[in-house]
């Protein structure tokens, strides 16, 4: 765990640590090991993330927020309306995650506008994907026209989720502004070790009053259930899995929200 700060307990408070999540140490990769990223593991900062996005094309009238603890007295404090959860955790029982989800379901054709998977190739990419699938499957517009994300979005919207996970691969403007990025924040940098990186991003949103996991390494969008609050949705199943010991308490969330 590489962190900005010590960790809380949870879960009145979560865990402030500006990790540097990935998938490719909690799948276990068998990839032979690489002399530098493709793309590093991006710091859980909100800062990082937000001045990532806008330098690509997230409108600045939205924002990357931090949710500091699940209490209702701290959650009161966060700026409203929230469109998406993006959450960094570290996966404990990684088979059953990943078995989650279908690509064939009635949500995944029917509700969900993007949804892509993660290859080998995007090693450490989990954190723009979690921002692509919050950003891009929200009912608002967030995206400013001929900007990185903007062309991004347009070229991939007919695309399969393996056709649009080839598409960010081979997108030098992307990679570019990515690797930038991943150079930023206030713990260490880790472009080569894989060892180092033992988290995860993924994201939560609410469409047709389902709560929706997105995750590219998972077998398509994953329906949790019944949900019209994204935030305490996600924080019920982070809840939930902590309690069955699916993933640590070592783990950051943040809010895409309105800016303030």
């Amino acid at each position: 765990l590489i962190s900005r700060s010590q960790s809380r307990s949870l879960p009145s408070s979560i865990s402030q640590n500006s990790v540097r999540p990935t998938t490719m140490t909690d799948q276990q990769s068998s990839i032979s090991p690489k002399e530098e990223f493709d793309w590093p593991p991006l710091e859980s900062n909100p800062q990082v993330f937000s001045d990532y996005l806008y330098k690509i094309g997230l409108a600045p009238s939205f924002a990357i927020g931090e949710v500091f603890g699940f209490d209702e007295e701290l959650l009161a404090f966060l700026p409203q309306p929230i469109y998406g959860i993006i959450v960094a955790l570290e996966r404990l029982n990684r088979s059953k995650d990943v078995a989650r989800g279908s690509i064939t379901s009635d949500m995944a054709k029917n509700s969900i506008p993007f949804y892509m998977d993660q290859s080998g190739t995007l090693d450490n990419a989990c954190g723009i994907i979690a921002c692509l699938h919050a950003i891009l499957n929200s009912e608002e517009t967030m995206i400013l026209p001929d900007t990185v994300l903007s062309k991004f979005q347009q070229s991939t919207k007919t695309q399969t989720p393996a056709e649009r996970c080839q598409s960010l691969e081979t997108n030098s403007e992307f990679k570019t502004m990515h690797k930038t990025f991943a150079l930023q924040g206030q713990s260490q940098t880790v472009t080569s070790d894989q060892s180092k990186v033992q988290h995860h991003f993924v994201a939560f949103v609410v469409r047709d009053g389902k709560l929706v996991e997105l995750d590219g390494t998972k077998q398509g969008p994953h329906v949790v259930g019944d949900c019209t609050d994204v935030l305490r949705g996600s924080i019920a199943e982070i809840q939930k899995r902590l309690a069955d010991g699916e993933i640590s308490d070592k783990l950051s969330m943040m809010t895409l929200n309105v800016a303030m």
